[in-house]
């Protein structure tokens, strides 16, 4: 997948996460056996900014914090053009 992503390009990013109260994004939810907590998965609006040789990206939040992903992980996709339009305000800047 790494060839296919380049600097600038909008991805999303499902995270998976385990707590007692999933967030306003949550989805996925699934309780756990005993009912005190649930996993579930939260969907991540980054922008690429470098693609490695090793097979890793390195993306940007809009905290302006950069993360290095692998870019064969199942979890992360190029964003649809519509999801672009739908959730501008969701991903990082291009200019930062």
């Amino acid at each position: 997948m790494a060839r296919h992503l380049r600097p600038g390009d909008c991805v999303i990013y499902r995270k998976q996460k385990l707590s007692a109260r999933p967030g306003p994004h949550a989805q996925d939810i699934q309780p756990a056996r005993n009912g005190d907590t649930y996993t579930y998965s939260v969907p991540k609006f980054y922008r690429v900014v470098a693609v490695q040789p090793d097979n890793t990206i390195v993306v940007r939040t809009r905290q302006a914090r950069q993360r290095t992903l692998a870019a064969a992980d199942p979890a992360l996709r190029r964003a649809h053009w519509w999801e672009r339009l739908l959730f501008a305000g969701r991903f990082p800047s291009p200019d930062v």
